[in-house]
């Protein structure tokens, strides 16, 4: 053998070293990737005390209080020991929550009755009225609403725009301007703006494009003013629920991969004050991990097709509908006749 025989081979078989050891090296890290980020899940998900919330101040606001995940929220901020100002719409449903509030957990409960979809500037003063006399520690800006059902851009009304725009988007800024000052004053509290996995983890939100706008709205809002306050005490927080049994949702049942109210609230109680985007629950953020790895084209196909599968059954139980009402009319002519 010749020496640049020799020279190749020895080159070759150092190249071949290096490679299997960059390899080794390559693979070492992704498999400590994984697990640290398993660990980090295990520990954030379930070992991970919840801030005290109480130290923050002695009062929490909850938009949206009176159903679903506000009033859940409100249940579980006043467990922790926080005053609760109840803001909805309807009065009788307020007084309802206040008192089983105070009475479950001998906190004060008060309330306060505005639509916020139709909100002048006389309504607001009356919710300004209520807060600046509060030692506001947290507010949770959960009011909102979403479509209907799927639903293209073209064929929804300018009154479904402009109410989500103001409930989602307006809303969320008003209150937030309102318990600022004070936060400011004291170098404390935590402000919490329930946004939605439609707009946080998916690419995009096709037959929802309005309601995932004013979401992901929501997300860069919660980021963007975190930073600008977390150095006065103040943590601003996007927390983005995926499915939850809820009239929102129309899901009537809970389970394992769709939690009540209650059981969403208690979990995302313990994350206030922590990362400015999260999604509490832990079967959320395992499909937040999953969705988030994988490519977004097949993200989007997905969506386009279990949205369009959405509205087909809306549609289609419309037309059962009147065809059942179209039925019954018959009959009844019929019957006149006899």
């Amino acid at each position: 053998m010749g020496l640049q025989s020799v020279l190749e081979l020895g080159l070759q078989t150092w190249f071949g070293y290096i490679a299997i050891l960059l390899l080794v090296a390559v693979g070492s890290i992704e498999g400590f990737k994984a697990i640290y980020r398993l660990a980090s899940g295990v520990y954030v998900y379930f070992l991970r005390p919840g801030k005290s919330l109480k130290r923050l101040g002695s009062w929490a606001i909850v938009t949206g209080a009176t159903d679903g995940i506000g009033l859940a929220y409100s249940k579980a901020l006043a467990k922790k020991g926080l005053n609760v100002l109840l803001i909805s719409r309807t009065q009788a449903k307020l007084d309802e929550a206040a008192a089983d509030i105070h009475f479950k957990y001998k906190v004060q409960a008060k309330t306060v009755a505005i639509d916020f979809s139709a909100a002048d500037a006389a309504a607001w003063e009356r919710v300004k009225a209520k807060v600046e006399p509060l030692e506001v520690g947290v507010l949770v800006n959960n009011v909102g609403m979403s479509y209907p059902h799927a639903e293209y851009y073209d064929a929804i009304d300018d009154k479904l725009i402009e109410d989500l725009i103001t409930m989602n988007i307006v809303s969320t800024n008003k209150m937030t301007r309102l318990v600022l000052p004070g936060m400011k004053q004291r170098r404390r509290g935590a402000i919490v703006n329930i946004g939605s996995a439609v707009a946080t983890i998916a690419p995009a939100g096709p037959l929802y494009a309005v309601y995932a706008g004013t979401k992901m709205y929501v997300d860069m809002f919660s980021k963007s003013l975190d930073l600008e306050y977390r150095g006065a005490g103040i943590t601003v927080q996007n927390q983005a629920p995926g499915f939850v049994a809820t009239k929102l949702s129309k899901i009537r049942k809970a389970s394992m991969e769709v939690p009540s109210p209650d059981t969403w609230a208690a979990a995302a109680v313990r994350h206030i004050g922590y990362e400015s985007t999260s999604s509490p629950y832990w079967f959320h953020a395992l499909q937040w991990a999953i969705v988030s790895s994988a490519p977004a084209a097949i993200v989007d196909f997905y969506m386009l097709t279990l949205n369009k599968g959405l509205r087909g059954k809306y549609y289609a139980k419309l037309k059962r509908e009147a065809a059942k009402a179209a039925g019954n009319g018959h009959a009844g002519a019929k019957d006149k006749g006899q």
